[in-house]
């Protein structure tokens, strides 16, 4: 199966949870699941924004920080500056936390409501250069469709 094909497959699947649930955080945490195990990724997750700083969500893989500042590594910049980062090597991304070293390659999605952001995805690999312009594109398909209109019960 290609990536392409998986991500459809995907789509699908995150599309009939988030028909049939209200709740941010639950929905949250079976998106994190279905990314996870159709993609095969080293850990996926996400962070809620809580005053100045993101605090960890729900989330499948090793265990992770718990709060990144405002700013502050590849998930805290992505906040700030309201766009996807995609990270071919974090050892090379100015300021990376290193919440394991076994990550390699990292992006991180924004979820929005009303033009602030209340949450990100983060996807980390244990090998470089893992994600690229078709994960860009299916990630903020799934976040933009189905995360940010349930944006109000992340808080």
């Amino acid at each position: 199966m290609t990536k392409e094909e998986k991500y459809e497959t995907l789509l699908a699947q995150v599309k009939a949870f988030a028909d049939a649930e209200n709740d941010g955080i639950a929905l949250m945490a079976n998106v994190a699941a279905i990314i996870h195990e159709t993609m095969d990724f080293w850990w996926t997750g996400f962070y809620r924004v809580v005053g100045q700083e993101l605090v960890l969500g729900p989330f499948q893989g090793p265990v992770a920080c718990t709060r990144i500042a405002f700013g502050r590594g590849v998930c805290g910049t992505s906040w700030k500056e309201k766009r996807t980062i995609v990270v071919d090597d974090v050892e090379q991304f100015k300021g990376h936390i290193a919440c394991s070293s076994a990550s390699k390659s990292e992006i991180v999605v924004p979820i929005f409501s009303n033009d602030e952001v209340v949450a990100v995805l983060d996807i980390d690999s244990e090998k470089l250069a893992t994600f690229d312009d078709t994960d860009k594109k299916y990630l903020e398909k799934i976040t933009t469709l189905y995360l940010s209109p349930k944006s109000t019960f992340l808080r």
